[in-house]
């Protein structure tokens, strides 16, 4: 072999050479710097389904704290926005319950911008060794509940002990003046009104306990709206006589509801009694009557002291009074109108409030009329149903 073609051969050699080198260069690096594939974790598949079917909010989460997977609730109840919690102590507990592998159950308050606290219960536990899956339930109506009936219960006790208590006193004061007959039958006459107040605070807790529910009416029959205002005129009548205020009827009559007779006599009295009690002497107090698409409206129209504005909303809570310094004076125990809103629950109908403060107001209290039978313009009868709403304050 000459010598030019050794040093061709060389050569040629020492490019392989450099090619794999430089190759083996590349090969190495790429696999310093490839990133590693990690296998994520995968739902079960039956997991997955009754996600998809359940009523309750439930997330699974994976170990990087990536949602996986949420039932429609959990979004509708703001516990999931895309594939993250939304709540830090959720996904404090998540964390724990994956270090530990330990069952969590707790409640926690959600907090939002822009909306109301959700008060939850929240029970974590770990699916597989590598996924943790919260169900969470929403309580706060729940809560809501209690609270109000904690407020009902503390009211009673509030409003039962001024006239029990005013009671004993006169009591022991009728004892001390046996022998003055004038005073004997001054404070006997103030034991009465006392007792009266009593009689009526019991009265309308027990009515109000048996519209809380605001259930559909079982049986309800065609109630006479000319005899119920009469009625309530007439109950109204001593205490409107002694203030010099006249209450009069106007509007359409000959007009019939459906109904509960007692439940809608009893929402009429409340509004004409409310009227009066908080109208100035001399004044007039005027309930009427009109049918307007299937409704019967009947409203109680005072020139009274009026509520203020940022009260109206209020007005149809228990034991809510505008002026508590008057309700001595008016013998009211703030039940009345927590009682016109429940009839009007329980009937299908509605009760709206205008008024102005210092002019007067108006109650109207709208209900389903009954239409007879041989009438010409509706053969139907219609049926109440009860509105859908939380539990009131």
């Amino acid at each position: 072999m000459d010598s030019t073609t050794q040093a061709f051969l060389a050569a040629l050699l020492g490019a392989v050479v450099a090619a794999a080198g430089v190759l083996a260069w590349h090969i190495s690096d790429r696999e310093q710097h490839r990133v590693p594939v990690v296998e994520e974790p995968v739902v079960p598949p039956e997991v997955a389904t009754v996600l998809s079917v359940l009523r309750s909010s439930a997330v699974v989460v994976g170990d990087d704290d990536v949602v996986l997977k949420a039932s429609a609730p959990a979004y509708a109840l703001g516990l999931v926005r895309g594939s993250a919690l939304l709540s830090p102590d959720l996904a404090d507990l998540v964390r724990l319950v994956r270090r530990d592998g330990q069952i969590r159950e707790t409640e926690l308050v959600m907090e939002r911008p822009g909306a109301p606290a959700r008060h939850v219960t929240a029970r974590i536990a770990p699916l597989g060794s590598r996924l943790v899956l919260a169900l969470v339930e929403d309580r706060t109506r729940e809560r809501r509940v209690e609270a109000v009936r904690r407020d009902f219960v503390a009211n009673v006790s509030h409003e039962l002990k001024t006239p029990v208590g005013a009671i004993r006193v006169l009591a022991d004061a009728v004892a001390d003046a046996a022998d003055d007959p004038e005073a004997v039958r001054r404070f006997a006459g103030r034991m009465l009104t006392e007792s009266d107040r009593l009689t009526q605070l019991v009265q309308q807790i027990i009515e109000l306990s048996r519209l809380q529910g605001d259930d559909p009416l079982e049986a309800p029959v065609a109630v006479d709206v000319d005899g119920v205002i009469a009625s309530a005129i007439d109950t109204s009548a001593v205490d409107a006589q002694r203030k010099g205020i006249s209450v009069v009827a106007a509007g359409a009559s000959g007009l019939q509801v459906f109904g509960n007779e007692e439940q809608v006599l009893a929402a009429v009295t409340n509004l004409v009694a409310n009227a009066v009690a908080y109208s100035d002497a001399g004044s007039s107090v005027t309930v009427t009557t009109q049918a307007t698409d299937g409704s019967v409206e009947i409203s109680v129209v005072d020139q009274g002291i009026g509520i203020p504005s940022d009260e109206i909303d209020r007005i149809f809570e228990r034991f809510y009074r505008v002026d508590p310094a008057r309700h001595r004076s008016t013998g009211g125990t703030g039940l009345g109108l927590s009682i016109v809103k429940h009839v009007a629950a329980t009937h299908g109908g509605e009760v709206k409030v205008w008024s102005v403060e210092g002019q007067g107001s108006t109650f109207t209290l709208t209900l389903p009329q009954h239409l007879p039978s041989d009438s010409r313009t509706s053969g139907q009868t219609m049926v109440p149903t009860a509105t859908t709403k939380e539990e009131s304050p």
